[in-house]
C-alpha cells in the first residue's frame, strides 16, 4: 500500500496509528530493558529468592483481562450502532481500569506491610525493580485512563459511528497493549523474580 495515496482524512488516520505503534514499539523497549536488567541482577548474591507476589496483584489481573473483553463489546456494540451498550461498556472499561489501579495500591501496600520498601535500610535490588516496573506500568494504565476517558466525552458528543471511530481503535489498541504488557510482567515477576 502507498502511504502517499488516500485523502488528507486517511493520511492523517495513517499517520495518528503509526504514531501510536511508534509509542508502543519505545514502551516495549523500555520494559525489555527493565526486564533484562532484572535478569542480570538475579545474578547478584543480594537477590531475593523467596518473594511472593501479592494477591492484589492477582486480582489486578482479572480486573485487567476484564476491561480488555469489555472494551472488545465496545468497539463492537459501536459497530452496531448500539449506543447505549457502548457507554455501558467503555464505563465499565474505566472502572475496571480504575480497579487495577486500586489493586496495585493494595498489593504495594501487601509488599510494604511484609516489610519491604523501594529505598532505604527494609529494600533491597529486587524490591526495588518490582517497585520500578509495577509502578511504570500503572503510569501507563493512566495514560490509558486518560485516552479512554477522552473516547467516553467524544462518545457523549456523538463523535463516533460505525464508520468513523478511529479514536476508540486508537484507544483500544492501546488499552489492549497496557492489559498485555501487565501480564507478561506480573508472570515475569511471578515466574523470574
Amino acid at each position: 500500500m502507498d502511504l502517499t495515496q488516500g485523502t488528507l482524512k486517511e493520511k492523517n488516520d495513517r499517520a495518528k496509528r503509526m504514531m501510536l505503534w511508534f509509542g508502543i514499539g519505545s514502551l516495549i523497549m523500555s520494559f525489555a530493558g527493565l526486564t533484562s536488567a532484572v535478569l542480570v541482577s538475579r545474578k547478584r548474591e543480594d537477590w531475593m529468592t523467596d518473594f511472593t507476589m501479592p494477591k492484589a496483584f492477582f486480582i489486578s489481573c482479572v480486573l485487567i483481562l476484564i476491561s480488555s473483553l469489555s472494551f472488545v463489546v465496545a468497539k463492537r456494540a459501536l459497530k452496531n450502532n448500539n449506543r447505549s451498550l457502548t457507554t455501558a461498556m467503555l464505563v465499565l472499561t474505566f472502572v475496571l481500569g480504575i480497579g487495577f489501579i486500586m489493586s496495585q495500591y493494595a498489593g504495594f501496600n501487601q509488599i510494604v506491610a511484609s516489610g519491604y520498601y523501594f529505598t532505604g535500610q527494609a529494600s533491597n535490588v529486587t524490591m526495588s525493580f518490582i517497585y520500578v516496573i509495577a509502578f511504570l506500568h500503572i503510569l501507563h494504565v493512566a495514560a490509558g485512563l486518560i485516552s479512554l476517558l477522552v473516547v467516553i466525552y467524544n462518545h457523549f458528543k456523538q463523535k463516533y459511528t460505525a464508520t468513523e471511530m478511529l479514536g476508540v481503535e486508537l484507544s483500544a489498541t492501546f488499552w489492549h497493549f497496557v492489559d498485555i504488557l501487565w501480564l507478561f510482567l506480573f508472570l515475569f515477576l511471578t515466574f523470574i523474580v
